[in-house]
């Protein structure tokens, strides 16, 4: 039912759904009940006082809505599988909340993901509904994770991200042999399509650089310029040293939900940056071992 989006100020929280934010839903127009259970057999949540507008009024059956509104409610949630590993804090203020993320927990709802993912534990467990990750780490990448604390902080620590301000230093593991001579930076074009779970290198204009250095042992040590989804992945199939552990590169191997076996041994290791509110020089450090 479309994306996630924040709660409008005033939309009251579903008992059950704490530190989870309403799906926002863009209505053809008409008789909103017939829409919702024509589009999602959902008009039933209309009946029950469960659809809401922007400012919280509970949306009925007399509701009509021109085309291109948006109402607000909450989806059912899916059954999940416990990740059962810690979340521990590294550093917690006013504004920012860093912790040491562990593998196979996502960073933010998606998918059969949702209460089982670092946002919402933190939110329930902090007592931060506003608490928002400032950049993301796949599922089943391990380390250190920064969420800003306050709404108006958000766009300040997301675009330093964006922008490539924060240093970033990741280890991995690979059983495989270099293609390449040692130390290399790699550029090239990767891109990640809807609906597959690989992402590709492509022709193009290169979008992704990661410098990777041999540290002995099968370790390496990886330092990323840019953030693509599956990046690190990515590079190192492809220069012949897929991590340790990935079901994805350089082939998709079928893992069941509740296997935590073979964690993929990657780590973001540690991140620094400038403070974008305090000026402060910060450096975060992963308390966990590579594996």
């Amino acid at each position: 039912m479309r994306r996630r989006a924040r709660s409008p100020q005033g939309l009251p929280e579903r008992p059950g759904h704490e530190g989870i934010g309403p799906a926002r839903l863009q209505v053809q127009g008409g008789r909103l009940v017939d829409e919702l259970d024509r589009r999602f057999g959902a008009g039933w949540k209309v009946r029950a006082g469960e659809v809401f507008s922007a400012d919280g009024t509970v949306l009925d059956e007399s509701t009509v809505l021109p085309a291109g509104s948006h109402v607000y409610l909450y989806r059912e949630l899916p059954d999940e599988v416990v990740v059962p590993f810690d979340l521990p804090v590294l550093y917690r203020d006013d504004d920012i909340v860093v912790v040491d993320k562990p593998h196979f927990l996502a960073t933010m709802p998606r998918g059969r993901h949702v209460t089982q993912t670092a946002l919402v534990r933190l939110r329930r467990e902090l007592d931060l509904p506003e608490l928002a990750p400032a950049h993301r780490l796949d599922r089943l990448t391990a380390g250190v994770l920064l969420f800003t604390a306050r709404r108006e902080l958000r766009g300040r620590y997301q675009t330093m991200f964006a922008r490539g301000d924060v240093q970033k230093t990741y280890l991995a593991h690979s059983d495989g042999t270099a293609t390449v001579d040692l130390p290399v930076t790699l550029r090239s074009r990767i891109v990640k399509h809807r609906g597959r779970l690989q992402a590709t290198e492509e022709p193009g204009e290169p979008n992704a650089e990661t410098h990777v250095e041999a540290l002995g042992a099968g370790v390496y040590r990886l330092t990323p310029r840019t953030g693509r989804t599956h990046q690190l992945r990515v590079h190192l199939a492809s220069i012949g040293l897929p991590i340790t552990g990935d079901p994805f590169y350089p082939s998709v191997i079928d893992v069941a939900p509740d296997d935590f076996s073979r964690p993929l041994r990657l780590l973001a290791q540690r991140l620094v940056f400038d403070d974008p509110v305090s000026g402060q020089r910060r450096e975060f450090v992963s308390s966990r071992a590579l594996g």
